[in-house]
């Protein structure tokens, strides 16, 4: 082939080829699509060039665009940052809110046993024997005595940071037992759902009728807006699967759940995030009971205003109804 044929055929991959590495440079990361393919098609052609003995001027200029190409490449891992604040800041609040339906169901499943709980063993508080031993129960209240030295914290000599390890492993595994036993018809998803709210109802409500209320909620507020508001939401992405096999609709059962499991990935990723970070406040932050009861009890409020407001408001689109 020619010269001037090559590079009349191969022209316009070149020009759109260095478009893309403009765009790229200037930070937009969507241009990175297909972007390795065209990169190696770019010195498939300056291979040619050079073997065929093209003219220099042709082989200054695919290489230039060559050596833009690989820098462009190697820089890949700075996307990573550009994706996740883009899941961060857009796709996870939308598909949330895309499944508000079954979020709804999961936070009434969670919430509601808790809250008639603690309000129940207030009057009655041999309610709280139903569900926890007196051995078990001694534990937690040895855990949220105001005196204790380690608030929360069955710790003897266990570190902040080791204390982190543990959460993170706990409360993931709470959350992904919450999803994943959602495959069972929902039926997983809901009992998780509901056991939750009621151990948390039970516990929380049997220390503030002992006064231990302080201890215990402060502890409490800040990181749960995460943690709590993360395992709801597993069981709403569970409890999504679940009803899809039980109504797959014109679709086979196999392409509704393949279908169901794409809709949830971006809910169990953001989920994760959530837990790290409850993980850490409830390390390093809620168990420093040498701050002021004020200072944790706005905090926390703080945490819960910040989850309602970004998952109401964040990532929202010109033609998303509020």
């Amino acid at each position: 082939m020619k010269q001037e044929v090559f590079e009349q055929h191969n022209q316009p991959f070149w020009q759109s080829f260095s478009t893309q590495l403009e765009n790229l440079e200037q930070g937009h990361r969507d241009s990175f699509r297909q972007f390795a393919s065209h990169y190696r098609r770019l010195c498939q052609h300056l291979a040619i060039a050079r073997h065929r003995g093209y003219s220099q001027h042709l082989i200054v200029y695919l290489n230039d665009l060559m050596l833009r190409g690989h820098q462009m490449l190697h820089k890949r891992p700075s996307y990573f940052w550009l994706s996740l604040s883009h899941f961060l800041a857009v796709q996870f609040p939308q598909s949330i809110r895309t499944q508000w339906r079954y979020v709804m169901v999961a936070t009434l499943l969670m919430y509601l046993p808790a809250i008639l709980l603690i309000g129940a063993i207030q009057v009655e508080p041999d309610l709280v024997y139903l569900v926890i031993d007196s051995h078990q129960l001694s534990e937690y209240e040895s855990m949220y005595d105001p005196s204790s030295e380690s608030l929360g914290k069955k710790r003897e000599s266990s570190t902040d940071l080791q204390m982190f390890g543990f959460y993170i492993q706990n409360n993931i595994g709470i959350a992904f037992r919450t999803f994943a036993t959602g495959i069972v018809f929902a039926l997983g998803s809901i009992f998780f759902l509901l056991f939750n709210g009621v151990f948390f109802g039970v516990v929380g409500g049997h220390l503030t009728e002992i006064g231990y209320n302080e201890t215990f909620w402060t502890f409490v507020i800040a990181h749960s807006a995460f943690e709590v508001t993360a395992i709801t939401f597993a069981g709403a992405a569970g409890m999504k699967l679940g009803f899809t096999l039980l109504s797959p609709g014109a679709r086979t059962r196999a392409e509704a759940l393949k279908q169901a499991a794409r809709e949830c990935i971006p809910i169990l990723y953001g989920m994760t995030i959530m837990l790290l970070i409850a993980a850490f406040i409830e390390a390093f932050w809620s168990s420093d009971h040498t701050l002021p009861a004020t200072v944790k009890y706005s905090v926390g409020a703080a945490m819960w205003l910040l989850v309602i407001a970004y998952f109401t408001l964040a990532g929202r689109s010109k033609h998303e109804s509020r």
